[in-house]
């Protein structure tokens, strides 16, 4: 006995890959946001030969304008992680589920069709 080849899906009803990667891609950014402020900052610094640490503002000039303020503010901002870090594992497992789940309802809706078409 063959046994029938599956229903082509319909179209237009194609997997949204490109909306479940962008969503992806804004949790991951949310997450490591304060972060990637830490890093841009320490690497400002660095450039620039400014000492950048958590003890206070230290003078940093780039181009005729001190800048050390505003490093120290995009240094501090790295504590922020303490409530982005959680919040995205917390979207990314509400992601997961919702892929899974759509993955799981869309087989289920072609075998239907297929049972239907023989």
């Amino acid at each position: 006995m063959d046994t029938p080849a599956p229903a082509p899906p319909h179209p237009g009803k194609r997997f949204p890959v490109v909306w479940y990667a962008l969503a992806l891609a804004v949790i991951i950014l949310f997450a490591i946001a304060p972060l990637l402020s830490v890093l841009i900052a320490s690497a400002i610094a660095e450039a620039n030969g400014c000492v950048l640490h958590e003890g206070g503002v230290n003078p940093c000039v780039i181009g005729a304008v001190d800048r050390g303020e505003t490093l120290l503010t995009m240094f501090f901002l790295g504590w922020l992680m303490l409530m982005t870090l959680p919040a995205g594992a917390v979207a990314f497992l509400i992601w997961i589920v919702a892929l899974i789940a759509h993955l799981v309802l869309r087989s289920r809706t072609r075998q239907t069709r297929t049972e239907l078409c023989t």
